[in-house]
């Protein structure tokens, strides 16, 4: 009885959606304010029927009893539009790798959510982060990666320090009350760990200055930082290369797959479950991390390749991303929201510098993660398309293996409710 009426709390009746208002673009408003009203008024009302979705998932009911999120977390377009909000716009986000910009003027380009950003290291060799949108008409400024001495508008010109200070703005004669200072690119607060590259696009944290990175890993990690440092997790590894995959799938649905417990290894990857000894799999809470570990079988591999090593671990730093470990590799999953049903993962690699120039080794090894990462694809896009499914509401948590999932399903509530 005690678990009936548990699940009853969370089984709220289905609250239709309002009707959305149609595009405003065939409207003839008679002035802007109007027009601004209206979008204003759509928007707090997207706002709302996220907020009432955010509800139906209960945090506070332990999990041999809980059910998991409802389906309109994974599909419904205003409920995307609050995550990005309330989760990816605030606080340290995983965007990319030291090694991209290691070198003085080089650069990255990116985008997470709406925001439009480029990452490099000036003249000086110092860390730089901007939105990536020339000031003058909006156009984006850089694209891709690579080495630049400045930024250079395709669209009019504007030229940009990579300090972002503007130096040139093309055809301004007879433009009054313009301050170049004014006009330089809007900084984003930029950090690192280890070899990984953290921005922070809250706006109250302008203005930009020094970040100790000590302080960084407190707000990121929390209190599992030095475990992470000392089980390999560094900056020592050698880095190897980069994979992308766009999979059609809310980004959660990857997040979801990836903290169970190993709950999917044994039936979906036959040959990397061959390599882990399951009796062996724990699972670790902290505040904002989760760390996985399982034995490998070590020594038990043919011709002496043995990619996974004695111990594999993996750890969920939340939101988005993700850090393996294991036997003389690392490679992390960042896992970019691109709309309600399709998301982005990059794939970085490092390994050890003693292995470095095994070609044999290395190309085994990353045939082996392909052939893994294309089994969690079809793995995810058909879990997105069960949830738009009439016939699937809310499933069960497997209390023994999949607390990783409930905490991450717990700290989305917390932070979508703030």
């Amino acid at each position: 009885m005690h678990v009936q009426m548990a699940v009853t709390m969370q089984l709220t009746p289905f609250i239709p959606k309002l009707r959305r208002l149609r595009s405003s673009h065939n409207l003839n408003f008679h002035n802007k304010t109007a027009a601004t009203s209206i979008i204003a008024c759509c928007s707090a009302r997207n706002s709302s029927e996220a907020e009432v979705l955010v509800s139906e998932f209960n945090p506070k009911i332990p999990i041999e009893e809980a059910v998991t999120p409802p389906t309109s977390w994974y599909t419904d377009p205003s409920f995307f539009q609050l995550e990005l909000h309330r989760i990816f716009y605030r606080g340290w986000q995983a965007v990319g790798s030291t090694e991209q910009i290691k070198d003085p003027n080089s650069f990255f380009t990116g985008r997470l959510g709406d925001v439009e950003f480029v990452v490099c290291r000036d003249e000086s060799g110092k860390l730089q982060a901007f939105h990536n949108v020339c000031r003058h008409h909006a156009s984006l400024l850089a694209s891709g990666s690579g080495h630049k001495s400045c930024f250079v508008c395709p669209y009019h010109g504007w030229t940009y320090g990579l300090s972002g200070a503007l130096l040139k703005a093309t055809r301004i004669s007879g433009m009054r009350n313009f301050n170049v200072k004014d006009f330089g690119l809007i900084p984003i607060k930029v950090s690192t760990w280890g070899p990984f590259i953290l921005l922070n696009l809250e706006k109250e944290s302008l203005p930009l200055m020094e970040i100790d990175s000590t302080y960084v890993a407190k707000e990121w990690l929390g209190s599992c930082s030095e475990i992470l440092s000392t089980n390999g997790i560094d900056s020592s590894l050698n880095y190897v290369c980069r994979r992308e995959y766009t999979i059609d799938c809310n980004w959660k649905v990857f997040c979801d797959n990836y903290l169970d417990g190993g709950y999917h290894v044994p039936y979906a990857h036959k040959g990397l479950a061959s390599g882990l000894k399951f009796d062996s799999y724990s699972t670790t809470i902290f505040e904002r991390v989760s760390i996985q570990s399982c034995e490998g079988s070590s020594g038990e591999s043919k011709d002496n390749y043995d990619r996974l090593g004695r111990k594999a671990i993996y750890a969920f730093i939340y939101p988005n991303f993700m850090i393996n470990r294991y036997g003389p590799w690392m490679d992390t999953n960042l896992v970019l929201p691109l709309g309600p049903n399709k998301c982005q993962v990059v794939f970085d690699y490092y390994l050890e510098h003693s292995l470095k120039h095994d070609k044999d080794f290395i190309e085994l090894s990353l045939q082996d993660s392909e052939k893994v990462q294309i089994e969690d694809i079809v793995l995810c896009e058909g879990v997105q398309k069960g949830l738009q499914s009439p016939a699937y509401y809310v499933g069960r948590y497997a209390p023994k293996v999949e607390q990783a999932m409930h905490h991450f399903h717990c700290l989305l509530y917390e932070n979508l409710k703030k």
